[in-house]
């Protein structure tokens, strides 16, 4: 996994070398995914868990980190990036959302919205960040998986997962319930899943003609900010450990 730059830098260059698929070129297929929704709803986690199959409990503010990684998909390579977001709010009967946050969304070839069962009004927000997401594509049917983190905490859950399923059928969606700290097979399967239908939606005779690109990337990627938050949580659990 490679860290590759915060949310405030987001820009396109064209690099034709990254276009096309896996079984046309030789080289990855590029897949953009952005995750959305509310704060405390667990989409750092979520990422984290995804890219590296490992689950941290305690997380910084987040600044909108734009990670990438290369799977294999049904013997397809893909070079996925991950745009992590800040949590978004309403404001009046609208998503507050800004400008940096909707230039995030326009790169995205796909969507994933993050709810939690623990907080209902996240989970209020799935139906305003859809139709945000079709208006800034119109006309472009962009992949959104919803997804409904902390299935593990049914003790203060505030919203059925069953509900969650509903809206998203409603909606044309994909659903997943997960347990980000407890499960990663639910997690990969929300992303996978992604992969399979931005690849459905675009073959590979069109790709070359789409150009995706990859973000630029610093001259030194920088991996210590993930390294230290593991040694930190090691480091917790050691702690906790001794003073038993």
């Amino acid at each position: 996994m490679r860290l590759i730059q915060n949310m405030g830098t987001i820009a396109e260059y064209p690099q034709a070398e990254h276009a096309g698929s896996g079984a046309a070129c030789g080289r990855p297929r590029l897949v953009k995914i952005a995750v959305v929704g509310a704060s405390g709803v667990g989409k750092t986690a979520l990422v984290v868990r995804f890219l590296t199959k490992r689950f941290i409990g305690d997380y910084e503010r987040n600044a909108g980190n734009l990670y990438s990684r290369q799977i294999e998909i049904d013997g397809e390579m893909f070079a996925i990036q991950v745009q992590d977001t800040p949590g978004v709010q309403m404001h009046r009967h609208s998503l507050d959302c800004n400008e940096q946050l909707n230039k995030c969304l326009r790169w995205a070839d796909a969507v994933v919205i993050v709810f939690s069962i623990t907080d209902n009004k996240s989970y209020e927000l799935l139906g305003h960040f859809h139709q945000h997401i079709r208006q800034v594509h119109p006309g472009n049917r962009v992949p959104v998986v919803i997804v409904a983190n902390k299935a593990d905490l049914l003790h203060i859950k505030e919203v059925e997962p069953q509900r969650g399923l509903q809206l998203a059928s409603m909606l044309g969606c994909n659903f997943y319930e997960v347990s980000v700290s407890e499960n990663y097979k639910e997690v990969f399967g929300a992303f996978q899943s992604l992969c399979k239908e931005v690849s459905k939606q675009q073959p590979a005779d069109t790709l070359e003609k789409r150009r995706s690109s990859l973000i630029s990337r610093p001259k030194s990627p920088n991996m210590q900010d993930l390294k230290r938050r593991f040694k930190q949580a090691l480091s917790a659990k050691v702690r906790t450990v001794t003073s038993v």
